[in-house]
């Protein structure tokens, strides 16, 4: 007698009108590997599978270890090129599944995967460990050969030791407000990213540079992070101060290690903060060391002896009329983007991140808040709460009890917070108004139009 009658009549049915939808009621009645067997050996005869089913009884088919069955039902089928990869390696077949791989790919680049294709790397670093040692290199060094590849290769490790290197954990929904800036950095950074083999087939490369200005404050740097979290890529953040050396030539030399290191493991993030200090104009320099440094800067990006596809350079400055204007033609920072104070919408959404997992009073309306905080950057909103946290604290000192954060310490602390962007801001009217014949800060003129500044 069976042990699951209503999958065998669902079954029964199947064979009778031959309608491959039930088998994927089938499905949510099995119990065990047995009467998962049932159903997949019935779906391998069905020639006209949803895709849905297709993949439900493939990844079943991977848990049972029967690689040939996932492989099979995954067949004619491009959506499943994920599970039909990870079927055909676990089957030993790992130069067909790559090969395969490649080939839909180039057929059709909207199915490229980075998943897939650390899968595949792993799966080749896996089977052939020898790959990865570095035998040749070692006896290179044995012997004292110090050709200039090398030593560039030795400047570039030194330069992964003495700089930040981080995989970012962090997304655009961690980052409040800010939608247009994230919908133009998605469009035009990130998807190239994660689909180069689509943007190959308009002669689109990946990588490039992308200069953030605006006011101190407004999430410059976190956006930069988030971008990197995004794309899933090595995030570098080079310190100015470490770069600047005193010196003569110890600059030049440390960037251009920095830019070979990245080029070694791609794709990479350099993050360049505060750019004016390493890229300012070179007009009125007395310095020949900083004109010099600047050249530099401008070479490693050009990639004139290097591919920096792959790599790209994000910078930000609050100062973008102090950088040399040769960094904005396109093929350096052809794209800056403007990142103006939040709006309203963005400043309850950064309060309401702020106030997450503190004692509040339920009478606290971030919104409401937000309306009185007009010109307020996103470290003045954290100062607020932070100003406001301390008033609590002060008050629950005085009372012996834990006392939350009010409406009323919100509005005392807003009595000693100002805005800090009003300066800058008057400061960027003057250039948006007088210095903008390219252009350059339209978004600018823009945003104080619309804010009536």
């Amino acid at each position: 007698m069976s042990q699951n009658p209503a999958l065998d009549a669902v079954l029964a049915a199947y064979r009778d009108c031959g309608d491959a939808r039930l088998l994927g009621s089938a499905f949510g009645l099995v119990v065990d590997d047995a009467d998962r067997r049932k159903v997949i050996d019935a779906a391998m005869s069905a020639g006209d599978l949803d895709a849905d089913v297709r993949e439900t009884m493939a990844r079943a088919s991977l848990d049972m270890g029967d690689m040939n069955a996932a492989e099979a039902l995954c067949a004619d089928c491009p959506e499943l090129l994920a599970v039909q990869v990870e079927a055909m390696i676990g089957a030993g077949k790992l130069a067909e599944a790559e090969a395969y791989y490649l080939a839909t790919v180039a057929e059709n680049p909207v199915l490229e995967s980075p998943d897939v294709q650390e899968m595949i790397d792993e799966a080749k670093q896996s089977a052939s460990p020898e790959l990865g040692s570095n035998v040749i290199g070692f006896a290179s060094a044995a012997k004292g050969i110090r050709s200039a590849a090398r030593q560039a290769n030795d400047e570039a490790r030194a330069a992964r030791t003495m700089f930040s290197e981080t995989a970012s954990t962090i997304r655009f929904g961690d980052v409040g407000g800010l939608d247009e800036v994230k919908k133009q950095i998605t469009r035009r950074i990130v998807t190239p990213f994660k689909k180069p083999s689509l943007f190959a087939k308009y002669r689109r490369k990946s990588g490039g540079g992308v200069l953030l200005f605006g006011p101190p404050g407004c999430g410059k740097t976190l956006l930069a992070r988030a971008t990197a979290g995004e794309c899933e890529a090595r995030f570098i953040n080079v310190p100015v101060v470490d770069v600047v050396d005193k010196y003569i030539g110890e600059a030049e030399r440390k960037l251009a290690a920095i830019f070979a290191d990245a080029r070694r493991d791609t794709p990479t993030v350099l993050f360049f903060d505060e750019l004016e200090a390493l890229a300012g104009s070179r007009s009125g320099v007395a310095h020949q060391s900083h004109v010099s440094l600047v050249s530099t800067f401008l070479a490693e990006m050009d990639g004139f002896a290097e591919n920096n596809e792959g790599v790209l350079i994000l910078a930000a400055t609050n100062m973008p009329w102090g950088v040399d204007s040769a960094f904005r033609r396109p093929g350096r920072f052809d794209r800056v983007q403007f990142v103006p104070p939040p709006d309203r919408a963005a400043r309850a959404a950064i309060l309401k991140l702020q106030l997450a997992g503190r004692p509040v009073d339920g009478s606290v309306d971030a919104d409401t808040i937000a309306a009185t905080t007009s010109g307020f950057s996103g470290a003045d909103i954290v100062n607020l709460v932070n100003t406001a946290v301390d008033l609590a604290i002060e008050e629950s000192l005085s009372e012996g009890a834990e006392q939350p954060i009010t409406r009323e310490h919100l509005a005392e602390a807003l009595k000693e917070v100002r805005p800090t962007t009003l300066e800058w801001l008057a400061t960027a009217r003057n250039y948006a108004k007088y210095s903008n014949s390219a252009g350059q800060y339209d978004d600018v003129a823009a945003f104080l139009k619309a804010n009536g500044l």
